[in-house]
């Protein structure tokens, strides 16, 4: 595996890291149309990448891609300098988190998360350890015979997580995971997706339409446009150095905009200082 200095998050300094994810040249194409364009990037072990983009850029097409739910046609995909572009999805050691959390409606808590440790053959008590473990570093041990129906939305979302995590993938892949929250409950679950990569040591890799969500928990983000990258690099770089225009509109524009706003709902408009282009 090939080290790399990179620079992650603002204010941390330079470190040696290692390449655990390269995509190389993916394209993939519907009906003679361009959905993916020559796409490569590489994602570092340990890493939360965010993947930022309108519906219809490509974005989940390319998660989908990674797992190996969808084939590119052309293109390649590598995990720890081994190829798996041709591999199944249970061969490609990554999880996935879908928006809809995708829970059995009549399995409680524990069955849905001991459910995928029995389908990979872990005897029953081996997979029940597992996911009493990992419910239990979750915060949801006093909800393990409640059944999804009886769950809010961000507890809905911890048992998909913990049903992830319990596969011990080498990647996790997390589609709009907390778009169909209310607000409270995606500022709660944006803390505790940050404390759940910091506290398992998981590389993420995050899709989402949503600017904050996207400053808030990445140490990279690749801005995604029409089946292209704009941009990739973290997000002090991204907001002080917007590669085009594009990126200056969607990302930088957006994000002023609302800073403006919240300051105008406090008063302190007036007293802020203009940004220096």
């Amino acid at each position: 595996m090939h080290a790399v200095s990179i620079h992650l998050g603002v204010g941390m300094e330079k470190k040696e890291q290692t390449i655990k994810l390269k995509v190389r040249n993916i394209q993939k194409l519907y009906d003679d149309k361009i959905i993916l364009k020559d796409i490569s990037f590489d994602v570092m072990e340990g890493e939360f990448l965010a993947i930022l983009g309108l519906s219809g850029c490509g974005k989940t097409t390319l998660l989908r891609i990674l797992i190996g739910l969808e084939k590119q046609d052309k293109g390649s995909i590598y995990k720890d300098e081994k190829e798996i572009s041709l591999l199944p999805p249970d061969q490609r050691g990554m999880g996935i988190v879908f928006q809809n959390y995708a829970l059995f409606p009549n399995m409680t808590v524990l069955s849905n998360v001991e459910y995928a440790l029995k389908r990979r053959k872990e005897t029953k008590k081996t997979a029940r350890d597992t996911a009493l473990r990992v419910l239990e570093q979750l915060g949801m041990s006093e909800h393990l015979d409640k059944k999804p129906r009886q769950l809010s939305g961000g507890q809905q979302q911890r048992v998909a997580i913990a049903r992830t995590l319990a596969m011990n993938p080498d990647i996790i892949l997390l589609d709009e995971p907390i778009s169909a929250l209310d607000v409270t409950n995606r500022e709660i679950m944006k803390r505790e997706l940050k404390e759940i990569q910091k506290k398992f040591h998981t590389t993420m890799i995050f899709i989402t339409h949503e600017q904050e969500e996207a400053f808030y928990l990445a140490d990279r983000i690749m801005v995604m446009s029409e089946g292209t990258i704009e941009q990739l690099d973290t997000p002090d770089q991204i907001f002080r150095h917007p590669a085009n225009s594009y990126v200056k509109e969607f990302v930088v524009a957006h994000l002023e905009q609302k800073y403006q706003s919240l300051l105008k709902c406090t008063g302190r408009l007036d007293n802020e200082p203009k940004r220096v282009e």
